[in-house]
């Protein structure tokens, strides 16, 4: 059985956008490309490590597929030594542009094609980047494992990790830790379904009742 997981920077309000630099995305006008750059340090160098230690295979929106495909077969380093010879599995209407070594179309219906790919044999499925797959898959049920670098920005307006469409459900925070820079990092595994209580007091007061009737 094959996990999904989802690794991704996000400010405090929840914006991903390009978080790499000012050219990685610039849609909307978005000003504050690169905003990730200042807040690495050693503690988080060692949880991208980390992230990148056991076998996977890649699983990529197109926008995030062209950044990484212009980037990474020219690069020579730990990462590159990874990404490069990796399975790609690109969600794409133009999948006779795909030229990065050893990648494959999602198909027209992506959500199809990863139910069949999730119960196979095989490294988990780590998505970088790659927002709109995200929240497609979140509406659907497919993410097993959610990885936050969470930083201490607020930015306004930009792309964000979650929509308003996600299948509701639980999940447990498996680790977390915080490096010297205030970026929180945390794992967080699916726990079932959502459970809600009450606090409300047994015999509301005639004040309560009004306030009910009036939202109802």
């Amino acid at each position: 059985m094959r996990r999904i997981i989802a690794a991704t920077f996000v400010s405090l309000d929840g914006v991903m956008q390009a978080p790499g630099g000012p050219e990685e995305d610039p849609v909307g006008g978005f000003k504050f490309g690169g905003w990730t750059f200042h807040y690495f340090d050693e503690v988080a160098g060692v949880a991208m490590e980390e992230l990148f230690s056991k076998p996977f295979d890649l699983l990529l929106g197109r926008r995030t597929y062209d950044i990484f495909a212009a980037y990474w077969p020219y690069q020579k380093d730990s990462i590159a030594d990874v990404f490069n010879p990796a399975t790609k599995y690109v969600a794409t209407h133009r999948p006779d542009s795909l030229t990065w070594e050893n990648t494959q179309s999602l198909g027209p219906d992506i959500v199809a094609t990863l139910k069949e790919l999730k119960p196979e044999d095989g490294p988990d499925l780590l998505i970088q980047g790659s927002g709109n797959l995200i929240q497609t898959l979140l509406a659907n049920g497919l993410i097993d494992e959610i990885r936050l670098m969470i930083f201490p920005l607020l930015l306004g307006k930009g792309k964000r990790l979650f929509g308003d469409d996600a299948m509701p459900a639980a999940f447990k925070l498996v680790k977390s830790q915080a490096s010297t820079t205030g970026v929180i990092m945390a794992t967080y595994e699916r726990g079932g379904e959502i459970r809600t209580g009450s606090f409300a007091q047994q015999e509301p007061s005639e004040a309560e009742l009004e306030r009910r009737r009036h939202w109802k």
